[in-house]
This record gives C-alpha cells, sequence and structure tokens, in this order.
C-alpha cells in the first residue's frame, strides 16, 4: 500500500523513540508530522547508549521512506555546560559531544540544546558556556549544529532574553558560530514576559533586531499554564492556555516563519497520538484560515 502525502509544511511534534531511535520517523507519519524532534538517549540518564551501525542503517532507511522532511534532537536534561563545577562541566561536554556524535551518525544536523546555569556569575557562566559549546563542536567535525533555545528564565538559567543569545553565539569563535543558530519556545517567550499573547508580530521584529530572523531555526509551539512574565514553564495544549490560540494563528499565517521547523511539545495525556494529531490540524486548520485571509484581502 502507498503512503499517505502528508503536508507540505514544516510541522510535527516531540516523538518517542521507545524502542529504538528507528521507531521515531514511523510514529511521527502516524501523527502526520512533516517534521519531529527526537531524544537520541534516555534524557534523565547520565548513560551514554552506542549505536550500532545496524539501527543507524534503520533510522536513515525508515525516515526516507517516512516522508517526514525535517528532524532535530534534543539534548539532554542534565547537561550544564554553564557550571562552575568542572566534574559537572566535563561530564556535561562529555554527553553532549555523545550527543552531536551520534547526530552526525544518524543525519540529524541540529541539536536543540537549553544553555546551562550559570550559578555564580552570569557573565562567568556565559563564558563557560560558549567555550564548552565550541570545544564540543571541534570535537565532532562535520555539519551537524546546535540550536540554542531560549529558556523560560527561571533560577539562574542563561538564554532567557534574545540579547543573552546573541551573546552566547558571539562569545563563540566564528568557525563554530557558523554551525549555532537558535530555537524558540513560545511558551518560554510567554514566561519570560515577552509580548507573545498580544504582540507576537512584533516579538519576531525584536529577535531579528536582536539576533536575526535568519538564525531562528526552529520553533516550539507550546500554550501555557503559567501567567505572563511567571518564569514558570508549564505546556498546555495550543488555544486552551494563558497565550490563547490568535498567536498561534499568526505564527502559522507569517511567511518568514515558513522554512522554520515547528515542534509542538504538548501535554500528550493518556493519548499521544491523538493529542498530537488533534494539536497538528488545530495548526494547520490556522494555517489554512490565515491562508484564505491574505486571498480575501488580495482579491478585494
Amino acid at each position: 500500500m502507498g503512503l499517505r502525502r502528508l503536508a507540505d509544511d514544516l510541522l510535527g511534534a516531540h516523538v518517542s523513540t521507545l524502542g529504538g531511535v528507528a521507531t521515531a520517523p514511523a510514529r511521527g507519519r502516524e501523527i502526520g508530522a512533516t517534521a519531529i524532534q527526537v531524544f537520541t538517549k534516555t534524557p534523565n540518564q547520565w548513560r551514554e547508549p552506542a549505536l550500532v551501525d545496524e539501527e543507524i542503517a534503520r533510522f536513515r532507511a525508515e525516515l526516507a521512506r517516512s516522508g517526514i522532511r525535517a528532524v532535530v534532537a534534543h539534548d539532554s536534561y542534565l547537561i550544564n555546560l554553564a557550571s562552575p563545577d568542572d566534574a559537572l562541566r566535563a561530564k556535561s561536554a562529555a554527553c553532549f559531544i555523545g550527543e552531536l556524535r551520534r547526530c552526525r551518525a544518524l543525519g540529524i544536523p541540529w541539536v536543540v540544546s537549553h544553555p546551562g546555569n550559570y550559578m555564580d556569575d552570569p557573565a562567568a557562566g556565559l563564558d563557560r558556556n560558549a567555550r564548552a559549546y565550541a570545544d564540543c563542536l571541534g570535537a565532532v567535525p562535520g555539519d551537524v549544529g546546535v540550536l540554542i533555545e531560549g529558556t523560560a528564565g527561571a533560577g539562574t538559567a542563561l538564554g532567557s532574553t534574545f540579547e543573552q543569545l546573541r551573546a552566547l553565539r558571539e562569545a563563540m569563535p566564528a568557525g563554530s558560530r557558523a554551525r549555532v543558530a537558535f530555537c524558540l519556545d513560545t511558551a518560554h517567550l510567554h514566561a519570560v514576559g515577552y509580548d507573545v499573547t498580544g504582540a507576537i508580530d512584533q516579538v519576531w521584529e525584536e529577535f531579528d533586531r536582536a539576533v536575526g530572523l535568519a538564525l531562528l531555526k526552529c520553533l516550539h509551539l507550546n500554550d501555557s499554564k503559567g501567567a505572563a512574565g511567571s518564569r514558570l514553564d508549564r505546556h498546555e495544549w495550543i488555544g486552551e492556555g494563558t497565550i490563547g490560540a490568535e498567536a498561534f494563528r499568526r505564527v502559522m499565517s507569517e511567511p518568514r516563519l515558513a522554512p522554520v521547523i515547528k515542534i509542538v511539545e504538548t501535554p500528550k495525556g493518556d493519548d499521544p497520538v491523538r493529542h498530537d494529531r488533534r494539536m497538528l490540524r488545530r495548526l494547520r486548520a490556522y494555517a489554512r484560515a490565515g491562508a484564505r485571509a491574505v486571498q480575501t484581502v488580495g482579491s478585494a
């Protein structure tokens, strides 16, 4: 039987790799995704898995068969490349190098990475984080790159502001910098206090001025359980949280964001397939409505 044609967008969800990373493309296709995000290892353990050639070949074959157009990986939750603790930072670097190597083997072009927690001094932490990113990239030659994700700004986490994201990248040597771009999360932006609900178009303008919209390669589309500016990172289903539907309608109809990979990390509930499918259907309905509105204005 032939495979059902997928949409012509770059939209999907974080999907499970239970049973091996090669199972992920089929899960993505099952929910109607054209893009997926995966963990290449258990994110809350230090243990480093060894990918065998058979698993690598199977993942590449399954991805080609699926028709999915884009894949990104997300690094381990344990990694803290900004830590002042030399032992933790070294352990984190080894883990991150492992992530880059697995992605290079699998043909995954980007690793989404949360900046670290500085713990002591923000400037010192930023410098440690930037140097660690550069060292890790230097240890894994090739095309695989890092998408530094903007954070919700809780505690001593780096990367909550556009200026700090830019500073992280600019602190790296030019060779490393060429392999670094960014991922933004609507729930994180909302938590920090960017006006996602009332003026999301202006948020993209601000990012463009501070960093450059061409460096935005991935968006995590998540509604939020927390209030604007709360620094609370708790995701909600699209259109059902404190951000609301209009912001996501504007994202899905914004031409400048068309080439950006869009991943939902919304709650899976007791039925991940059903909930991911309905989130993608909802976002695509927003995109269609936006396209119709543009056509109506154009023909007026």
